[in-house]
């Protein structure tokens, strides 16, 4: 379990709580810190600092950078260390085509047996979105995202389709967090029409107009990444 206090430039002081297995508390705080992009792509990640700010000793630090090595978070170079992976346009294109798939069907199986207190409480997260989005709030909006988005896999009542999701929802946030606010008012009209269609039992539409919001997500992340890469070489 992490607390977390005062932030500080560089980021939040997060400290652990002795309860928990130092090593999986260590992954839990370093991966959130990752996707919350506090550590950015291709940042240098020195044990003894880290250990510094998580208040533990070094070992459960290495611990937790090989664990997020094996996971694809962090890449250990040898004789220079360990630093934030670098995402390329492979995997998010193939990280998001597949999130694409998996939430369709989800979209399309919460239509199919949603009750009015489910809809009911769509709307009140699609309330928060938008609340975080007038406030420019980029961590609220990308948690009221996934909070939306989260509903809809429970709703769908399928463990298999939950737990396949899960397993890429942390990637997920990762990817959206620097294009939230840029896809904003569109993202979360696409939310509107879509709990409309889970509230009229319309399976295919919502599969359909699931499919197209992430989709335009995809979209929205190479555009970015693009402008990104373009703006880089001008300034070279």
């Amino acid at each position: 379990m992490v607390t977390t206090g005062a932030r500080n430039g560089a980021g939040s002081r997060m400290r652990l709580e002795r309860p928990a297995p130092l090593r999986e508390a260590a992954y839990e705080a370093l991966m959130e810190l990752i996707i919350t992009r506090e550590l950015r792509p291709g940042q240098h990640l020195v044990e003894n600092e880290l250990a510094a700010q998580l208040g533990v000793s070094r070992q459960p630090i290495r611990e937790a950078l090989q664990r997020l090595q094996s996971e694809g978070w962090v890449d250990l170079r040898p004789a220079l260390g360990a630093f934030v992976h670098v995402p390329t346009d492979a995997e998010a294109d193939e990280l998001l085509s597949v999130r694409t798939l998996l939430e369709a069907e989800s979209a399309r199986l919460a239509a199919r047996g949603a009750k009015p207190a489910e809809v009911e409480r769509l709307w009140e997260l699609h309330q928060t979105g938008e609340k975080a989005l007038a406030g420019g709030d980029k961590e609220a909006l990308v948690t009221a995202n996934d909070a939306f988005h989260s509903h809809i896999v429970a709703m769908s009542a399928n463990s298999v389709l939950a737990n396949l999701i899960g397993q890429v929802g942390r990637r997920v946030r990762w990817y959206y967090q620097p294009i939230a606010l840029s896809r904003g008012k569109d993202a979360w009209d696409e939310h509107a029409e879509l709990i409309e269609a889970i509230s009229a039992r319309s399976g295919k539409r919502a599969a359909d107009l699931m499919r197209r919001h992430t989709e335009r997500t995809r979209e929205i992340y190479h555009q970015r990444r693009q402008e990104a890469a373009d703006g880089a070489e001008g300034v070279a």
